[in-house]
C-alpha cells in the first residue's frame, strides 16, 4: 500500500465517524434530521394507537418493518459470500485491472486485503441489520403489552410507560436500521478504492453529501416535518353532493 492508500482509508473512517456523530447531534445548521423527525413520528404512531381497540394496523406497520430489515439482512449474507468468492478469483479479476487505466496495480495482497475490507464492511451491515431485527421482535412483544382503550382510560399513566416502551425499543430497532443502511451506501464509495486511492476518496465523499443531503435538505425531510396547517375545506365531496336541509325547503316550496 502507499502513502495515499493510507490517506484515502484514514479519510473513510475519519467521515464516516464523523457522519454518525453529526446524525447523533440530531441538527445540522439548525436542520432537524430526517432521521431524529421520524423518530417522533413513531411517537405519535404508538401514542395513537392508545385511542383504539383494533391494533392489526400497527402489526402490520411492525411486521413491514421486520420484512424490510430482514431483507438487508440477507442481501449484506450474499454480499460477504460474493467478497469471499472474488477472493477465489484474485489472479483474474487482477489481470483485469492491471489493463485498465488509471487503475493503481499494487499487486494480489492489496486487492485481496481490500476484498477482505468490503467484507468486512458488510459483515458490520449484517450484525446491525441482524440486531435491528431481533429489537423490532422485541419491540412487537413490547407492543403486545399496551391495554385496550378502557384499560387505557382507567390508569392513564401506565399506558403511557407501556407505550414509552415501545418507542424507545421501536427508535432503538430503527437507529441500528440506519447504521446497517448507512454501511451499504458507504460501501458503494468504498468500491472506489479498487480503481486509485483519490477516486476512493472522491467517491466516499460523495456518498457523504447524498447522505447529508437526504438527512437535512431533502423534500422527504419536509414531507414529514410539521408544516402549516392544512386550509379549511368548507364542503368535502360528499357533504357538496349531499342535500342541505335549506334545499329541501325549496323542494318543498316548489312542490
Amino acid at each position: 500500500m502507499t502513502t495515499a492508500d493510507y490517506i484515502a482509508l484514514a479519510f473513510f473512517i475519519f467521515i464516516w465517524m464523523g457522519y454518525s456523530w453529526l446524525l447523533h447531534g440530531q441538527t445540522f445548521f439548525g436542520r432537524t434530521s430526517l432521521t431524529h423527525a421520524m423518530a417522533e413520528r413513531r411517537r405519535e404512531w404508538i401514542y395513537n394507537s392508545l385511542r383504539r381497540d383494533l391494533k392489526m394496523i400497527d402489526t402490520q406497520i411492525m411486521a413491514g418493518l421486520q420484512n424490510g430489515t430482514a431483507f438487508f439482512a440477507s442481501t449484506s449474507i450474499f454480499a460477504v459470500g460474493s467478497c469471499f468468492a472474488l477472493l477465489g478469483a484474485t489472479e483474474k479479476v487482477d489481470a483485469v485491472f492491471a489493463d485498465l487505466p488509471f487503475v493503481f496495480h499494487s499487486g494480489h495482497a492489496v486487492f485481496e486485503m481490500k476484498v477482505g475490507g468490503l467484507a468486512a464492511l458488510f459483515g458490520y451491515a449484517f450484525f446491525k441489520f441482524g440486531w435491528s431485527y431481533r429489537l423490532f421482535n422485541y419491540c412487537t412483544i413490547l407492543f403486545g403489552g399496551i391495554p385496550m382503550v378502557h384499560d387505557t382510560e382507567k390508569d392513564v399513566i401506565s399506558a403511557e410507560r407501556a407505550a414509552e416502551r415501545v418507542i424507545r425499543m421501536n427508535v432503538i430497532a430503527g437507529g441500528h436500521f440506519n447504521e446497517g443502511l448507512r454501511a451499504i451506501f458507504l460501501s458503494i464509495g468504498y468500491l472506489g478504492w479498487f480503481i486509485n486511492p483519490y477516486v476512493f476518496m472522491g467517491t466516499t465523499a460523495m456518498v457523504i453529501v447524498v447522505l447529508t443531503r437526504r438527512q437535512f435538505f431533502s423534500e422527504a425531510r419536509l414531507a414529514i416535518m410539521d408544516a402549516n396547517p392544512p386550509p379549511n375545506l368548507h364542503l368535502s365531496a360528499v357533504q357538496r353532493d349531499k342535500p342541505s336541509a335549506s334545499d329541501g325547503d325549496e323542494l318543498s316550496g316548489g312542490l
